[in-house]
């Protein structure tokens, strides 16, 4: 008799079993919009794991562009950008982003993930080599995977570690990928070492700005910026689903590189365009990005004030140099209880277990917005005391 590739579905009892000791952390019913305080199941929670970070995915302007969008062009473009999904909106936030991270043109993908997917996968080719940061985002391995050469890894910002990969390697072509900060851990990618090391093997390097995008930068353009090294980076990718208030994603690199991505991209020519509401809260994202650098930098400054005063409670905030603050816990289940006795307490955490970490090092992993208040940050501040001193994760 054949196995019933159902098998393993029937068997799955993972979920279903954390579901019955009442720790169960995905999927909860949200019921308003996604600011610093949302409703939950009906109860009102304090959020400290949204990526909404400059608070632009409630601010009118956002949505009145994404409504006026929606009523000119409709709903759904209908088709792939390849064909008739392409409207001059698109064109036009395609150039904006261009200019604002100070690249010949840029491209938008429908999401982030196909953004990686479709650059990564299209710009690596037989022979040639990919290689990231073992951290990298879920997204980018992925598009290594889909790719048709080789992917090799480094440890985790060990400059050594990347040259020992390079120099297996060289004489091949070879791209760098790298997040510019990383989504869990909270930490900047060492750009200036990797641009020597690029340079020394003649390696292209591609930053995922996804997470430091609006963030990082006098101008708040990322990493590049962070850095002063925009020159320094040949491909730069960042989605729209973070700082500027949508979903989507973003390529951008000279012009000869990015027609070629439009041209090879699986995930640009085989899926449907990103609708025109989502397009049109972009188009208004960016613009508030530029004209509004008071909001990262409160945004910084709520980061850097809740980082020390986790540190001064006794909590592990690992090497967090951005608004997302990692707190190590313990073991899974330590963070699975943590989370519901967060969670009963009003505070709406992401608890990371294995095997997105490593064993006996899960974490809440928790992000800031410039939209919270000093009301919020001292409601969330007590509430990790407390919990924590109830769990023994501090003393």
């Amino acid at each position: 008799m054949s196995a019933d590739v159902f098998e393993k579905c029937f068997g799955f009892h993972a979920a279903d079993e954390l579901k019955q000791t009442g720790f169960y952390p995905y999927f909860h019913r949200i019921e308003s919009q996604q600011g610093p305080e949302i409703i939950v199941n009906g109860s009102k929670k304090i959020v400290v794991c949204s990526n909404n970070y400059l608070g632009l995915a409630n601010h009118p302007k956002v949505i009145e562009s994404s409504v006026l969008a929606a009523k000119k062009y409709g709903t759904s473009c209908t088709g792939s950008r390849f064909l008739n999904g392409t409207n001059d909106l698109h064109e036009k936030v395609e150039k904006k982003f261009a200019k604002f991270v100070g690249k010949e043109e840029s491209l938008l993908f429908t999401t982030g993930h196909h953004s990686n997917l479709g650059a990564i996968s299209s710009l690596v080719g037989k022979g040639e080599v990919v290689v990231t940061d073992r951290l990298d985002h879920a997204s980018i391995i992925d598009g290594c995977r889909l790719s048709f050469g080789e992917m090799t890894r480094f440890r985790h910002n060990d400059m050594s570690d990347l040259e020992r990969q390079l120099s297996k390697h060289q004489g091949k072509g070879m791209l760098i990928v790298v997040d510019g900060v990383f989504s869990m851990e909270g930490d900047i990618t060492n750009l200036p070492e990797i641009s020597k090391l690029a340079k020394k093997y003649g390696a292209r390097i591609f930053v995922d700005e996804a997470h430091s995008l609006g963030v990082l930068g006098k101008k708040g353009m990322g990493t590049s910026e962070y850095f002063n090294m925009q020159d320094d980076v040949d491909v730069i990718m960042a989605t729209a689903s973070k700082s500027l208030a949508s979903i989507g994603g973003f390529i951008a690199s000279n012009s000869k590189v990015v027609n070629y991505i439009k041209h090879n991209a699986r995930s640009m020519i085989f899926t449907a365009s990103l609708p025109p509401a989502c397009v049109g809260a972009i188009d208004i994202a960016l613009d508030l990005v530029i004209a509004e650098p008071e909001r990262r930098i409160k945004l910084m400054q709520t980061a850097s004030k809740i980082k020390e005063e986790f540190k001064a409670m006794g909590y592990n905030v690992n090497n967090s140099q951005s608004p997302i603050i990692p707190l190590t816990v313990g073991n899974d289940l330590v963070a699975f209880k943590m989370w519901r006795m967060l969670f009963d307490e009003g505070i709406f955490a992401s608890p990371v277990v294995t095997p997105a970490v490593p064993e006996g090092q899960s974490i809440i992993r928790t992000s800031y917005m410039a939209t919270h208040t000093d009301d919020h940050l001292n409601f969330i501040l007590e509430k990790f005391r407390k919990v924590g001193k109830r769990l023994g994760v501090i003393a």
